[in-house]
């Protein structure tokens, strides 16, 4: 995450979506208004996790890098200057880790 300097709070994680492919396997292109938002994205940056009610930190079980699975509209949806489309959502909108 070089270009970009985010640190979330709490047990929050920044996630870059990744794009389905454009391209049906029997090769029909999908137009972009026709395409489904992303439900897989890669791990750009992870809070330091949730605290109990003593005060300790649970740490998340992501870390950066991570490829995930999450809700279709999960999280909030943050453009950068760049162009870039980010998301940050709750460690407990992820649904797996892709191994």
């Amino acid at each position: 995450m070089s270009d970009v300097n985010l640190r979330p709070l709490g047990d929050r994680v920044v996630v870059e979506p990744l794009d389905e492919s454009e391209v049906t396997a029997s090769g029909i292109v999908i137009p972009d208004t026709a395409k489904e938002k992303p439900q897989r994205g890669k791990i750009l940056a992870v809070g330091p996790g949730a605290r109990d009610k003593d005060g300790n930190v649970i740490p998340l079980d992501v870390k950066v890098g991570d490829v995930v699975l999450f809700a279709k509209y999960a999280g909030t949806e943050f453009k950068l200057s760049g162009g870039r489309n980010l998301l940050v959502m709750r460690e407990s909108d992820l649904f797996a880790v892709v191994a």
